[in-house]
């Protein structure tokens, strides 16, 4: 989309102010779904408008509008420059000395495989074969494929003279089983189910897509007659699948800076981490090793400049197990004084940008799959997450996954459902045993992270080895 003379047309509407930014946003979303064999009503979504900065006198404003037109805009600014007398009669913080973007650049997904490439009856074709392959035993009630693709097209222009041009493109597909016995019903998901990958078609085969189907029907049909995990103090060993959730709720959310300085109290939880931690706090073992990193083209939250317009570059969040700094963009680390990242991020147009988690992802570290099974006595490995619950400090939590395998002197042994485990999320990184290696490193991402008010839903990367942690209680149970 040429957003030039959109950009033109609101210069010549925004009055002689001391600084002005404008963020253009067009998003695309289109999801393909076949339910037990059913294909279902394609949906597509479509967002497109402006979000403006106005700082002027010691006051600082936002508008917002779809209406791109001069019209539009003049309406937005004139909202905009309102509320400036307002702020600048409650100032909570002097916005004249707030960094603002120095840097222009573009940004670009790699795409290999180009959604638009494969037609509609292909797609479905695909859905339908991944729902056959799901559909191999009267005991499997419920069975569904779904596939979506997302096109986000971000320009950030300002007042200085800086323009930042960014494109994405999304990939999200998944496939589920339910099994049924009696009374005793269980889910399995697969194919990249809740998760998410930047690029293309091409990513698919990295979730598995569509190959992974039969074996989800049938790890469903185990489950329905698999023993309750056992419960007791033991080993836990997390596939990439569930720490992508351990990381999201134990370590990123308490690391927000915003969150930190009491701008969630009132909604969704403040976090047991303060600004004093950091800098020398044992947040978990030596070998947890925590970066935010917008390096990996393929995970979901890689991308040039935040929507603040702030360079992303790789940095370590928790080193040796050592807090070192908090998910804090520009504004928020001019608040608390300290160094952050480049994670102000907005959902649309229509939000302002706020400090959330991006890639956080743990280092891998030296171990195979086979050394972290072989080191382990007594334990059980958990697998993809069915259930959460964490306290409003973001410090106790419960988590439930959909696939147990018992663990004993070493070796794998029988699957087991419900597994579940809860701990203390301190307490839980120092008890970090084992990193497994690159071997076990994985990618993921989820769709669906929520915070702020009004609510913005946003996309989240993680990506981690397995891991072992010592000394956790686990238990089983619905």
């Amino acid at each position: 989309m040429n957003w030039q003379p959109i950009v033109d047309e609101f210069k010549q509407c925004v009055p002689a102010v001391d600084f002005w930014s404008l963020r253009l946003v067009d998003d695309e979303t289109e999801t393909l779904s076949v339910r037990e064999g059913v294909a279902q009503p394609p949906a597509s979504a479509q967002s497109r408008g402006a979000y403006m900065t106005l700082v002027h006198r010691g006051g600082m404003a936002y508008g917002a509008t779809s209406d791109l037109t001069a019209p539009g805009f003049k309406r937005a600014i004139e909202s905009a420059m309102n509320w400036l007398e307002v702020t600048r009669r409650h100032a909570l913080l002097n916005v004249d000395k707030l960094p603002r973007p120095g840097t222009s650049g573009r940004y670009r997904s790699a795409v290999a495989q180009p959604w638009h490439g494969m037609t509609l009856n292909d797609k479905l074709a695909l859905l339908q074969q991944v729902n056959t392959a799901l559909k191999i035993d009267p005991a499997i009630v419920y069975w569904e494929a779904h596939l979506r693709h997302r096109r986000t097209a971000v320009v950030l222009c300002t007042s200085d003279g800086v323009s930042i041009e960014q494109t994405f493109h999304y990939i999200v597909p998944g496939c589920a089983a339910v099994a049924n016995r009696g009374a005793e019903t269980q889910m399995r998901t697969g194919g990249g189910w809740g998760s998410v990958r930047q690029g293309g078609l091409e990513q698919l085969a990295a979730f598995g897509f569509p190959d992974s189907a039969r074996q989800v029907a049938e790890e469903a049909l185990t489950l329905v007659d698999a023993p309750q995990c056992p419960s007791g103090t033991m080993s836990v060993l997390l596939t990439p699948s569930q720490m992508m959730l351990q990381i999201h709720e134990s370590i990123g959310h308490p690391l927000e800076l915003d969150r930190i300085l009491g701008d969630e109290r009132n909604y969704a939880g403040r976090s047991f981490v303060t600004l004093d931690m950091f800098g020398h706090y044992q947040y978990g073992s030596e070998l947890l090793n925590v970066t935010y990193d917008p390096s990996h083209p393929e995970e979901v939250a890689s991308y040039g400049f935040d929507d603040d317009g702030s360079p992303a570059q790789r940095v370590f969040l928790i080193r040796n197990g050592v807090l070192e700094r908090p998910l804090g963009g520009s504004i928020s680390q001019s608040r608390a004084g300290m160094d952050g990242v480049a994670n102000a991020r907005a959902c649309d147009w229509n939000r302002p940008p706020i400090d959330r988690m991006a890639n956080l992802n743990l280092e891998p570290g030296d171990r195979s799959l086979q050394e972290l099974i072989a080191a382990i006595e007594n334990g059980v490995l958990m697998d993809t997450n069915r259930s959460w619950s964490i306290d409003d400090s973001r410090n106790k939590f419960q988590f439930g996954c959909e696939w147990g395998r018992l663990i004993q002197d070493g070796e794998l042994k029988g699957v087991v459902k419900n597994p579940s485990y809860r701990g203390v999320s301190a307490e839980f990184w120092r008890n970090l045993t084992q990193v497994g290696d690159r071997g076990t490193f994985e990618i993921w991402g989820t769709p669906y992270c929520g915070k702020g008010e009004p609510n913005q839903v946003i996309q989240v990367g993680h990506a981690s080895p397995a891991c072992v942690f010592s000394n956790v209680e686990v238990f089983g149970g619905a």
